[in-house]
């Protein structure tokens, strides 16, 4: 007969388990929902990507004035290697002079102590005996002299070439972290970008173009002095024609005009790409000035004009920020050209479009 037995009800205990694990997955899912980041929108992300683009410049200064003492680390060092062989060839020639006494006592009975000591490797230990000395002739006393001054120069110059060699090292690993901190903001700033809508990217590029055709339509709207017409290219650069005959103002807008439409490329000056400071580099060293490699030494490269954009002139260089990691060649009409940042090209922009640390003035 089958069994009509109740299954038996569920214990106080298991049901409390069982809906405080329910009320807990549901609190965790709430939880979760309300923390959950929004997605942040198309001017947030161009304001992380201006950020992240910025650091990036920073960064590529700190690289430029590495590799600018890198090249100057090695130029030294090359010239101390030198310096140390020449050395070292004077001090052998010495010890061959010593070598030729201490062989001609040998041939006449034996080489004495004196001379012995003489042809040790511490040629100071031998001046510093009194008695040592006053029995060598005069000629024997000078050349040991001279022998100790040129060891002692040698010493001193394989010294300077092996600090020269640690800095030059430590500064090698300074431009691989440089280069390693600059691709990763780039990177970053690429990956958010990357992360908007393609309408939202054209958006974005769009408005970017749109800024630079107005600072171009302002240099080609500034007053001319009576020339011929020029090419349509050309009307997007500065009228030069009231300069005076000669400035090197004059030949470096030409030249860093002439840029307009290049990639920027961190850490290059030229002919392909350009950084900021690449840029003013190439530009007026076609006037046949050479400027300091990073926007901070070319901060110093002149004289200060100060902050206020109307005492500018054309050919003055315009320094940015707090820490000078941006730099641009005042053109005329408020404006500048220069290379902004990765993704971009030279152009022109507005001479305050970013906070002015200081105008030199070459």
């Amino acid at each position: 007969m089958a069994s009509h037995r109740r299954p038996k009800p569920a214990s106080r205990t298991r049901v409390s388990i069982i809906t405080a694990a329910a009320a807990a997955a549901v609190a965790l899912s709430a939880q979760t929902g309300a923390h959950a980041d929004p997605t942040p929108t198309k001017d947030e992300v161009k304001t992380q990507v201006d950020q992240l683009n910025e650091q990036a410049e920073v960064a590529t200064e700190k690289f430029n004035a590495a590799t600018e003492k890198q090249q100057t680390l090695q130029k030294q060092v090359s010239g101390l290697q030198d310096e140390v062989a020449r050395q070292q060839a004077q001090v052998t020639t010495l010890q061959g002079t010593l070598g030729e006494i201490a062989a001609e006592q040998y041939r006449t009975g034996g080489i004495s102590p004196t001379v012995q000591l003489m042809l040790s490797s511490s040629p100071d230990a031998f001046l510093g005996q009194a008695d040592s000395l006053s029995q060598l002739g005069t000629s024997q006393a000078d050349t040991l002299k001279t022998l100790k001054g040129e060891q002692n120069k040698l010493d001193q110059q394989k010294s300077e070439a092996q600090n020269k060699l640690a800095d030059l090292e430590r500064t090698t690993q300074e431009l691989k972290a440089g280069k390693d901190e600059i691709q990763g903001k780039l990177a970053s700033a690429q990956a958010l970008f990357d992360s908007l809508s393609k309408k939202e990217q054209d958006d974005l590029r769009a408005a970017e173009a749109k800024a630079a055709a107005e600072s171009a339509a302002k240099v080609a709207a500034a007053p001319k002095a009576d020339a011929p017409a020029r090419a349509t290219r050309s009307e997007t650069r500065t009228d030069l024609s009231g300069l005076p005959a000669g400035s090197y103002a004059a030949t470096v807008i030409a030249a860093a005009e002439a840029q307009i439409g290049t990639p920027y490329g961190w850490g290059a000056t030229g002919p392909s790409a350009f950084d900021c400071s690449g840029l003013m580099v190439w530009a007026f060293n076609k006037a046949g000035i050479s400027l300091p490699r990073t926007s901070q030494s070319q901060a110093g490269a002149g004289q200060n004009i100060g902050t206020n954009i109307a005492d500018a002139k054309p050919g003055d260089l315009i320094i940015y920020y707090g820490d000078q990691h941006h730099v641009g060649l005042y053109v005329g009409n408020g404006q500048i050209v220069h290379a902004p940042r990765t993704g971009t090209l030279v152009r022109h922009e507005s001479a305050t479009v970013m906070p002015i640390s200081r105008i030199v003035r070459v």
